[in-house]
């Protein structure tokens, strides 16, 4: 795995062979675009006897330059108006995987021909984190580790040479988190790695473990963790993060992150092979500790943030909850179980509860909840995630301005709207409790199947009584993730930490 070293080469000099560098990596729409005239006639000679020079990403004998190794990669696109920095993410992936495999241990990074410079290049350096990452199996198991130790950023200053290892770092924790079979990243193994990877940073850390605790503070997690607590191993956690910068405080921000390190469907158990690839079903929670780890080497003044990380296995057996419960939320919401398989929102209801708590004497704060919730927003929006947000956070434009962030980072999201009719879904027509948690039905084949989910958690939270009209409004979004945690193959493709980056641009902005 890339350990996320990042150095900073501002001129010319890195270029050539005894620099330091053994491989240089460009990057650009055509050669025509490269400023480096070294490059630029290097490469225009090999695409007089090879077409595919310009084309494609190509490994050219370079003389001189550093490592003796010219890797041109073009940052093609066919999308016009509509595509993004992705399209530099793509080139330099391809790149780097090239140096790799070609033995170079220290490339530089060149991008050329973008009027997004500081923006293509940090979309190159995450992109080339992302296709270096091992998983952490692999690793414990003896792969070999990656040979490539230091990359450099070819024009970049220090800062983002220090934003990019501080996003990767994060980014390679999230992906150990949510990419780690369900055993080897349990509740309580979880809860350990994340202790280990905070400590001696600012991140200050506290793990609930114990079950009278938990059922007493966490009802509706507990009950999704009911079938679990027999087993030691599967036990259920509540990992409590809090980052405090220097100076005065001017905004707080709060996360849920939805910790579901299995999801058996619980008593609604999943069938058909439904069950496979749900040991990712973590992704939330691990992003959010990927940017508490990353908020940790910036060390931004002026915020607080607080996460609660909800870690529990939905399993089946006979002390599994089951639906028609009618359980209270923290909030003291009683919600009535429509379908155990809906789980993860009775996990972040709880998490949000104390959150709301804590803001509601916070500084300008700001809520959110991350999870891979539904897998109507993969019907909807295929890879991309949803912001939904509440009264406060649309009448502020909060999803907006994270769909806006995202698109310059190489992590786009669409912008939901919650509805009135999201609020009838979750009404009980019996009357006996205050909610129903779900219909019966999957999400992906229900109307609203993402929107609905946040109207339940903001009433299960009672951040209900926070909107527009309160005398403490509370701004709150809800990210549904499902799609964009993995890359590829949903069910076992590399964990992407979707949405880290965008998220810490917003909070650090």
């Amino acid at each position: 795995m890339f350990q996320a070293q990042f150095v900073v080469e501002q001129d010319e000099n890195g270029i050539f062979a005894g620099e330091g560098f053994d491989a240089l990596l460009v990057l650009s729409p055509s050669l025509d675009a490269v400023s480096l005239d070294e490059v630029r006639l290097l490469a225009g000679h090999a695409a007089s006897i090879d077409k595919r020079v310009g084309k494609t990403t190509t490994l050219l004998l370079a003389p001189g330059l550093a490592g003796g190794r010219l890797i041109y990669a073009p940052i093609g696109s066919s999308y016009g108006d509509y595509d993004d920095v992705r399209s530099v993410t793509q080139a330099a992936r391809s790149a780097i995987a090239m140096a790799r495999d070609a033995g170079a241990t220290r490339p530089l990074l060149a991008v050329f021909g973008r009027d997004d410079k500081v923006e293509a290049i940090l979309a190159a350096a995450l992109g080339c984190g992302q296709e270096l990452w091992i998983s952490l199996e692999a690793r414990e198991q003896g792969a070999a580790p990656c040979s490539i130790e230091t990359i450099g950023l070819y024009g970049a200053d220090e800062s983002l040479a220090t934003l990019a290892s501080a996003l990767e770092t994060g980014r390679n924790l999230a992906r150990d988190l949510c990419g780690t079979e369900p055993e080897r990243m349990s509740a309580p193994a979880f809860a350990d790695y994340c202790v280990k990877a905070f400590a001696g940073t600012d991140i200050h850390t506290r793990v609930i473990e114990g079950r009278d605790e938990l059922e007493r503070d966490y009802p509706l997690l507990s009950a999704v963790g009911r079938a679990s607590f027999a087993v030691a191993r599967h036990q259920p956690r509540v990992v409590k993060l809090e980052y405090v910068g220097e100076g005065e405080i001017e905004r707080t921000f709060l996360f849920a992150g939805k910790g579901v390190v299995y999801d058996t469907g619980g008593a609604d158990l999943k069938i058909g092979g439904a069950m496979a690839g749900m040991s990712r079903d973590k992704g939330g929670a691990a992003a959010v500790a990927g940017l508490m780890k990353t908020l940790s080497l910036l060390k931004p003044k002026g915020i607080r943030v607080i996460a609660e990380l909800g870690l529990v296995r939905n399993s089946i057996g006979s002390e599994a909850f089951v639906t028609d419960e009618i359980i209270p939320s923290h909030a003291g919401v009683r919600v009535r179980i429509g379908n155990t398989d809906a789980e993860g929102r009775l996990v972040l209801a709880d998490l949000l509860s104390h959150l709301r708590q804590k803001a509601v004497a916070a500084v300008n704060p700001e809520l959110f909840s991350v999870a891979t919730l539904t897998g109507h927003v993969v019907r909807a929006y295929g890879g991309y995630p949803a912001a939904v947000a509440n009264s406060v956070a649309h009448q502020r434009g909060v999803a907006a301005l994270i769909a806006s962030l995202g698109d310059s980072v190489g992590e786009p999201f669409e912008v939901s709207r919650l509805r009135r009719e999201d609020f009838d879904k979750i009404k009980d027509v019996s009357g006996a409790s205050d909610i129903l948690s779900s219909n019966n039905a999957p999400s992906s084949v229900t109307a609203r199947g993402h929107q609905y989910p946040a109207a339940f958690l903001i009433r299960a939270s009672g951040l209900e009584a926070h909107g527009i009209g309160s005398s403490t409004p509370l701004p709150y979004v809800h990210l549904d993730i499902a799609g964009s945690a993995t890359e590829g193959d949903p069910l076992y493709g590399k964990p992407t930490a979707s949405p880290l980056a965008v998220m810490c641009h917003y909070i650090t902005k």
